[in-house]
């Protein structure tokens, strides 16, 4: 077997697993679980009729490339998003469905380190496990960027030595991010394609997160839309990827896609060919039918909106988080300052599970000394309706005050 698989480390749920192990909930508490980012909201109806209307597809093989008509209406999607250039984004060289971003990010630090001279990643410390676990399996090192709230929950690229960049392949951003819900500014974007000019590395911005914000006239900016501002329309050496699971509440249709730099889709593409993942057809004519309408997002934004204001009136008086720009996640600080014990206790005495911000995080050394950015905070998604996303917040509240 691949020796790379003895260097994955658990995978956070199975640390919590074993954290709630030997714990009783009480029984007579409904179990609320704020610890998964999977959205519970109604996935639009139209798509669900587009999967009945196209489930005789199933009799078909789909291609790599996918129907030219869902390429069209992602391009077509992505344009109107990020404003780019009319043509810029051409459905046949820069746009790729994918079967979630999940599978494409991991499928992709596969196909794009060189194994041949050191292969480092960057990734945002907390982060989203599958880049490490991708970087490990492809014989690569993963060099973690600390989030923290001095630095607004986002890396500091300019306190990167050049000779650590001399090393780096690959970095990922994840915008929002995923567990903080922070925003990367268009300039943060434009100082690492500049860095990327000067050090030859790649960037491959996890946007899964980008059309959940709390202020509708202020959308997250993306890695195409910075390149755009400096007009790269050829989007070199920049690739995104986006998804329906969160943006259309469709996690199980595992439908997204990835885009950018032709001369970065074209051999991609040709990985994937030999993967064995094109998107099945019926899944790609409900796609179309998700990328062409935004009345749905913006509902599913609303009602992320309803919980987060509820939830903050809450939770604000006994804990310290911060206001969220993006995402479905709250951040907090937790009394006392160990999350382990805090998520092991309330699951114990209130039958809420969260996640405790260690799990998604690995130790530094910034200053001489261990650091986790993640200790001492936990991971609520607030994915479940309003009514138990609500409830769960005044069950936290309760064993906060209960213990003083």
């Amino acid at each position: 077997m691949n020796p790379n698989l003895d260097a994955l480390k658990p995978y956070p749920f199975e640390r919590l697993t074993r954290l709630k192990a030997d714990v009783v909930a009480p029984a007579d508490m409904t179990p609320i679980a704020l610890s998964i980012g999977e959205p519970r909201h109604a996935p639009p109806p139209a798509v669900l009729e587009a999967l009945r209307r196209h489930e005789g597809d199933v009799a078909r093989y789909p291609t790599t490339t996918g129907l030219p008509e869902l390429r069209t209406a992602i391009a077509e999607w992505a344009t109107r998003r990020y404003t780019l250039a009319a043509t810029s984004l051409d459905p046949e060289r820069h746009v790729l469905p994918v079967n979630g971003t999940r599978e494409a990010i991991f499928a992709f630090v596969q196909a794009a380190l060189d194994r041949s001279r050191p292969a480092r990643v960057a990734m945002p410390n907390p982060f989203y496990q599958i880049y490490e676990g991708a970087t490990l399996l492809a014989g690569g090192e993963p060099l973690y960027l600390d989030c923290s709230a001095e630095s607004g929950f986002c890396p500091d690229y300019a306190a990167v030595p050049a000779e650590v960049w001399r090393d780096v392949q690959l970095v990922f951003v994840c915008s929002p991010g995923n567990p903080t819900g922070a925003v990367t500014s268009l300039a943060d974007y434009r100082q690492l394609i500049e860095l990327a000019d000067e050090h030859d590395f790649l960037i491959a911005s996890d946007e899964c997160y980008s059309e959940l914000y709390l202020d509708e006239a202020a959308p997250p900016p993306g890695l195409l839309e910075a390149c755009r501002s400096l007009g790269r329309d050829d989007y070199r050496r920049c690739i995104v990827f986006h998804s329906l699971s969160k943006r259309s509440n469709l996690p199980g249709l595992r439908s997204g896609f990835v885009a950018g730099d032709a001369a970065l889709i074209a051999p991609f593409k040709r990985y994937r060919t030999y993967h064995g993942c094109a998107m099945p057809l019926q899944t790609q004519h409900a796609s179309i039918v998700a990328w062409q309408d935004e009345h749905h997002v913006r509902a599913n934004r609303d009602a992320y909106r309803e919980k987060f204001a509820a939830v903050t009136d809450i939770l604000a008086p006994v804990m310290d988080f911060p206001a969220p720009q993006a995402s479905f996640y709250l951040w907090p600080a937790v009394p006392g300052g160990d999350d382990e014990a805090f998520a092991r206790d309330l699951f114990a005495e209130q039958h809420v599970t969260v996640l405790p911000g260690s799990y998604m995080s690995r130790d530094s050394m910034p200053s001489g000394t261990t650091y986790n950015p993640g200790a001492g905070r936990v991971r609520l998604a607030l994915v479940a309706e309003r009514d138990a996303t609500v409830e769960a917040a005044r069950r936290i509240r309760r064993f906060i005050e209960t213990r003083g």
